[in-house]
C-alpha cells in the first residue's frame, strides 16, 4: 500500500512528507493503522544529527497507538480490529534480557530494520529505514511482539504517550529506583519523560517530590502532576535548594536530560544509600566526573534506566488501568495536536521547549 509519511533524508534538514510504499506483514508481523504518535526527543536528536551512525533515509517515531489492520502468517496473538500501543522493543524470545522480561535490552533485534534484516518501507525502489516502530507513518508494519493489545475503551490518543514517555518516566522511579513510600525524590528535567518520573514518584508515595527545570511552565506542569517543590535552576542554586527541601539529601534523583553537568548535580544531592537514575542521553563521548569517595562512603549508586526497566507487555496494560482509574494523568501532558504535514512544526516546538508532549493525530 502507498501511504503518506515524513521521511528524514539528511540530518539538520526538514522531514518531507512523501508517498511511501508499505509492504505486507510477513511471518510474525502486523500492519497497524496509526491513530496518534507522540513527538519524542529521541527523534529530534536524530533529526539534529546527534547520532551520526543512524542510517538514513528513515521514518521516525517511537511512540504511538493505533488499530491492527492485518496480521501476517503465524501471528495468533493479535487480530484485525485490536487496539494496540506500539513498543520500540520487540521481543526476540531467545536472549537473556528477553527471558528476564526486559526486551529493551534485547541483543538480537535491530532498531532500524525488521527481524529478517529488511525494511517494510520503500520509496522509488530505495529502502527506507525504520526508527523502532516508525510511528510518524500513517501505517506501519511491526513485529507482533511490538504491538501490545489494550482495552478498546482506552482513548488511543492518550494511549500513544504510554508507548515511550510514560513507561520510561514512571518505570525509572517504580522499577529502576524502586522508590518506597515516604522516601524522597527529585527529578531534573520536566519534559515528557521527567514529568512522568514525577508521576511515578507520586504513585510510589514519595515525600517530598521535587522538580527541577529551567522553564516555569514545565515546573507548573510538574506541580499539577505531583511535585511538592518546584525549583527553577536559572534563578537559584539547585543543589542547595534540593538539600534544603529534603533534610540534607534525597533517596532518589532521576536525571531526565542529557546534560552531564546536571548528572553531577544529581549525584551531589543524594543522601547515603541514595540512587541516581540516568535516563537522559548525553552526546556520544560525553563523560561524567564522579568522586569514588562519594559512592563508597555512603553506598550511593548510579544506575542507567532504559524504557523504565519495564516489560511493555506488562507495563502498558497496567498504565492504561491507572489512567482509566484516574490515578495516572495523560491529558495534561499533551501540549498541541498536529497534522502529519505539520511534523516539522511539531519538532521545532519540542526543540524550543514550547510543548510538554506534542501529538501527531492521523485522520
Amino acid at each position: 500500500m502507498d501511504v503518506l509519511a515524513p521521511v528524514l533524508r539528511h540530518p539538520n534538514e526538514p522531514q518531507k512528507v512523501e508517498l511511501v510504499s508499505v509492504g505486507d506483514p510477513r511471518t510474525g508481523e502486523v500492519l497497524v493503522r496509526m491513530v496518534a504518535a507522540g513527538v519524542c526527543h529521541s527523534c529530534l536528536s536524530v533529526e539534529k544529527g546527534a547520532y551520526p551512525d543512524v542510517p538514513l533515509p528513515m521514518i521516525l517515531g517511537d511512540e504511538g497507538a493505533g488499530v491492527v489492520e492485518a496480521v501476517g502468517p503465524g501471528c495468533d496473538s493479535l487480530r484485525p480490529g485490536d487496539h494496540v500501543i506500539l513498543s520500540w522493543a520487540p521481543v526476540c524470545g531467545r536472549c537473556h534480557s528477553c527471558a528476564a522480561g526486559l526486551p529493551a535490552l534485547c541483543s538480537n533485534t535491530s532498531p532500524f530494520q525488521m527481524r529478517d534484516g529488511t525494511t517494510r518501507f520503500e520509496s522509488g525502489g530505495t529502502p527506507i529505514q525504520h526508527f523502532g516502530p516508525s510511528t510518524y507513518s500513517s501505517y506501519v508494519v511491526v513485529d507482533a511482539t511490538a504491538a501490545v493489545k489494550i482495552r478498546a475503551d482506552m482513548p488511543l490518543d492518550k494511549a500513544a504517550l504510554i508507548g515511550c514517555a510514560v513507561t520510561t518516566g514512571v518505570g525509572a522511579v517504580l522499577n529502576t529506583a524502586q522508590v518506597r513510600p515516604g522516601q524522597s525524590a527529585v527529578v531534573f528535567g520536566c519534559g515528557g519523560i521527567g514529568l512522568n518520573a514525577i508521576q511515578g514518584a507520586a504513585l510510589a508515595g514519595a515525600q517530598p517530590v521535587i522538580a527541577v527545570d529551567l522553564a516555569e511552565h514545565k515546573l507548573e506542569a510538574a506541580k499539577t502532576l505531583g511535585a511538592d517543590v518546584q525549583i527553577n535552576a536559572q534563578q537559584t542554586d539547585p543543589i542547595g535548594e534540593v538539600l534544603a527541601h529534603s533534610a540534607g539529601g534525597v533517596d532518589c534523583a532521576v536525571v531526565a536530560v542529557g546534560s552531564t553537568a546536571v548528572m553531577e548535580q544529581a549525584l551531589a544531592v543524594l543522601r547515603p544509600r541514595g540512587v541516581c537514575v540516568l535516563v537522559g542521553a548525553p552526546r556520544p563521548g560525553d563523560l561524567v566526573r564522579v568522586d569514588p569517595g562519594l559512592l563508597t562512603s555512603g553506598e550511593r549508586r548510579i544506575v542507567g534506566s532504559k524504557y523504565g526497566s519495564s516489560n511493555p507487555h506488562q507495563a502498558f496494560p497496567e498504565l492504561v488501568e491507572l489512567y482509566l482509574a484516574g490515578k495516572l494523568r495523560l491529558d495534561e501532558l499533551i501540549g498541541h495536536r498536529y497534522r502529519l504535514d505539520q511534523i516539522n512544526e511539531a519538532s521545532a516546538a519540542l526543540d524550543e521547549g514550547r510543548d510538554l508532549r506534542g501529538l501527531i493525530v492521523f485522520d
